[in-house]
């Protein structure tokens, strides 16, 4: 009977046979296995997985013996008799736990745990005759039946069964190489050396079969050199046997082991074109996993070399020339942690959780985004990408047109001034700190250059994005230009002594009028398009700011565009307006004028940075 798993662990288990991770998943999430009959074992049952892992140390010893055994035939039936016992009586073992282990139906995916399917299953299959056959002990039985200890050379030809045990070292390599916790090339690599160690020794242990069953033991490839290499040490003659197998294989043929006889010369034909198979196989695997692991280093040089081309082509300077170089090189490093092509196979929601999971901490402790919605930040993170700049790379430049914004991830950056050719340092930022926000937010050039000290990570925030974000969220908008206010009373002084319109903006939130001549993009050139590029979203939690001139719209006209006025938040009302124009004038008002000459009525009919003339 099957049983249907949930269908959460049902997803999981195709998506893991079809990758091949299942393996890797099942193991560190035990607790996802579903419940079958009692008395079934599931066939990733993390015990039943290192059983078979026990079983794999006794399929290298039974690939080692059975050949071994084949050529020294009084080691077969002596002191390793003992040994391919106990090694048999493992694998009996194994063979019964077979018909209790459940499996997946190729069909429908579903885990069968009848025992009775799982035996006609695994009986049925051709498997079973092999696993019996490479088990029983026929020696063994045939000293008990017989009497006699020694059955000739059939038993070590028998013995050969033992290595269809070797499906299972197969079998893990494969999963292993699909296993992403290990490396592919040592996994391959590691194969490769086994299969190689293999074909040696198998083919020793023959070619010393041949001469040992040769009628006339002198016309023999050994017998030439050592007439009585059969009264001499097994270990001896083994050892001449792997000597000639290693000439032969690497093809190096010194031509003191030689074949003397047919049958030795038609084993050294044979051997010697599997050689050339074998050769082939290990060189083409080697070249394509080199070539594989260092494909990305030789792209990485071809942009070393576009880049140093294009530097000396258009005279860059060295530092910038330093600067592309060291950024070049960071990308191909730090590649396996942006995986950009992956992440942009996935779907957005995923993008978007992976964001939250790497960067939310980050955001939420920065300055500017304390206190806001749980909402709010995600909408912000889900949009952000990690980006990595290596020491001393610029990442701001100061009098660049604002469009983004950067917060600190890990590493620390300088934030310099530059006047007269001469740099200066202002102050050291670290994780959770921002930098470029008060180029945005002012809409003003930056103010600052910002240079990486070392290594950084830092995720980038969209002027656009964030406006875009903000423009619904009034309250969380109010939050942030509240958390700005008080950044910019907190900041130091060597930061507002490079920024004077500051210090005045500090003074003006009380006294609610602020000198329009002080902060930037404030006079009479600012034009209505120009304000499109603020932030909406924080103009709407701030009274809008008007420019309150203290002549009259007559005497302007008479001069050259309009002179300073002072740069107030608008007030509530009409009248509230009055008395300040009056309290910056210094005279009475009974009107107030636009540029235009039209008379305001209405407060909701002003915009930012709109000059008012008292009449």
């Amino acid at each position: 009977m099957s049983r249907r798993v949930s269908s959460s662990a049902e997803i999981r288990n195709l998506a893991a046979v079809s990758s091949g991770l299942l393996t890797a998943f099942v193991a560190a999430n035990d607790q996802t296995l579903p419940r079958l009959r009692k008395h079934v074992i599931a066939p990733y049952d993390r015990r039943y997985r290192w059983w078979q892992m026990f079983l794999i140390l006794l399929v290298i010893y039974s690939a080692w013996a059975s050949p071994f055994e084949l050529a020294f035939q009084k080691v077969g039936s002596g002191s390793l008799l003992a040994i391919d016992l106990v090694v048999d009586v493992f694998f009996g073992v194994d063979i019964i736990v077979s018909f209790f282990v459940a499996y997946l139906d190729g069909s429908t995916y579903l885990l069968v745990d009848d025992r009775k399917k799982i035996a006609l299953r695994y009986v049925t299959r051709p498997w079973f005759a092999m696993d019996v056959a490479s088990t029983l002990p026929f020696q063994v039985i045939y000293r008990i039946v017989t009497g006699k200890h020694n059955g000739g050379s059939v038993f070590g030809f028998i013995n050969l069964l033992r290595l269809w045990r070797l499906r299972r070292v197969s079998t893990l390599f494969t999963r292993l190489e699909k296993d992403i916790r290990f490396s592919y090339f040592w996994t391959r690599f590691v194969k490769l050396i086994c299969v190689t160690l293999f074909a040696l020794h198998s083919a020793a242990c023959v070619y010393f079969w041949l001469a040992m069953h040769y009628r006339i033991k002198q016309k023999t490839w050994i017998g030439s050199q050592i007439h009585d290499f059969m009264d001499r040490s097994i270990w001896l003659g083994y050892t001449y046997a792997v000597y000639w197998s290693i000439t032969t294989l690497t093809t190096v043929g010194y031509g003191d082991l030689h074949a003397e006889n047919t049958g030795e010369k038609l084993f050294n034909i044979f051997f010697m074109l599997f050689n050339i198979g074998l050769t082939s196989y290990i060189i083409g695997n080697m070249t394509n996993l080199i070539v594989h692991s260092a494909t990305r280093t030789f792209i990485m040089r071809d942009k070393v070399h576009q880049v140093l081309r294009f530097a000396s082509k258009n005279l860059l300077p060295e530092g910038l020339r330093e600067q592309m170089l060291a950024h070049m090189q960071l990308k191909f490093k730090t590649m396996e942690l942006q995986q950009e092509e992956i992440l942009a196979d996935l779907p957005k929601a995923v993008r978007s959780s992976i964001a939250q999971h790497l960067f939310q901490r980050t955001v939420e402790s920065t300055y500017l985004f304390k206190g806001i919605s749980p909402d709010f930040i995600a909408q912000l993170v889900s949009e952000m990408k990690a980006e990595y700049f290596p020491p001393k790379v610029d990442i701001i430049l100061q009098n660049e047109m604002p469009t983004d914004c950067y917060i600190i991830v890990s590493g620390a950056v300088d934030v310099l001034t530059n006047k007269n050719g001469t740099e200066k340092f202002v102050s050291k930022l670290g994780p959770a700190d921002m930098v470029g926000e008060i180029g945005v937010i002012f809409n003003m050039p930056q103010p600052f250059t910002v240079r990486s000290r070392k290594l950084s990570q830092v995720v980038r925030i969209s002027h656009q994005h964030l406006r875009q974000i903000v423009q619904p969220c009034n309250i969380d908008a109010e939050v942030i230009f509240s958390n700005f206010l008080q950044y910019l009373k907190n900041l130091r002084e060597e930061i507002v002594a490079e920024l004077p319109f500051i210090e005045e903006l500090n003074c003006g939130i009380n006294a609610n009028l602020i000198p329009s001549e002080e902060l930037p993009n404030c006079d009479a050139s600012i034009s209505s398009e120009k304000e499109g590029t603020n932030i909406e979203g924080l103009r709407k939690t701030l009274p809008t700011r008007v420019i309150i001139h203290a002549h009259r719209l007559s005497e302007s006209r008479k001069t050259e565009g309009h002179s300073l006025g002072r740069l107030t938040y608008l007030p509530d009302s009409i009248e509230e307006l009055m008395k300040l124009a009056e309290q910056s004038s210094g005279q009475a008002v009974e009107k107030i004028l636009t540029a235009d000459g039209a008379e305001v009525e209405d407060l909701l009919t002003l915009r930012d940075n709109d000059h008012l003339f008292i009449c």
